[in-house]
């Protein structure tokens, strides 16, 4: 594979992240206990820590925040795109929507090829951040697009063209959300 990227380091996913900031404690470090918080919370958490009857978080809400750290990790983290024979970036149709695929490290890509069957030839690729891939490059598709994340894999994901992830001038939705 041939990198024509710019030097932008290989994405940090969830899993590496918690056990780079596992490692970085030094074993036989006195643990700490939780301390109780100085004075009487305040603001909307007021209520949350207070109310003996409080309902948990819906699901609902739970889910979003979730998709939206993920989101923002995505848009920080840089990805490999390959490009197709013609030279422009890798993409895939698929019910109406073209989807930009990346992958989040050459070993996700790797998997790919070998699932087309074209392992056996070099692929092309550039490093991009995955903000540049939604802000600016997904702007450029004719039509709907988004980002296929690790396609094929059981860990993949898709960013669809929906208000939230891309531009809204070229988000699907915004008829619905009334932002138009």
């Amino acid at each position: 594979m041939t990198d024509n990227g710019d030097d932008i380091p290989r994405p940090q996913w969830f899993l590496e992240l918690t056990e780079s900031a596992a490692a970085s404690v030094p074993s036989g470090a006195p643990a700490t206990e939780p301390t109780e918080p100085v004075g009487e919370p305040v603001g909307p958490l007021a209520s949350a820590r207070t109310a003996p009857d409080a309902e948990p978080p819906d699901e609902g809400a739970l889910a979003r925040r979730e998709f939206a750290r993920v989101l923002g990790e995505f848009r920080r983290s840089a990805v490999l795109v390959p490009f197709d024979a013609r030279g422009s970036l890798w993409t895939a149709d698929f019910n109406g929507v073209r989807w930009i695929c990346a992958f989040s490290d050459e070993a996700a890509l790797a998997r790919f090829a070998v699932a087309r069957r074209e392992a056996g030839r070099e692929w092309t690729y550039r490093t991009v951040l995955g903000a540049r891939l939604l802000d600016v490059m997904v702007p450029m598709l004719p039509g709907p697009g988004g980002v296929a994340l690790d396609a094929g894999s059981a860990d993949g994901m898709v960013l669809p063209p929906v208000v939230g992830i891309v531009p809204d001038e070229v988000a699907v939705d915004l008829e619905e959300t009334g932002t138009q």
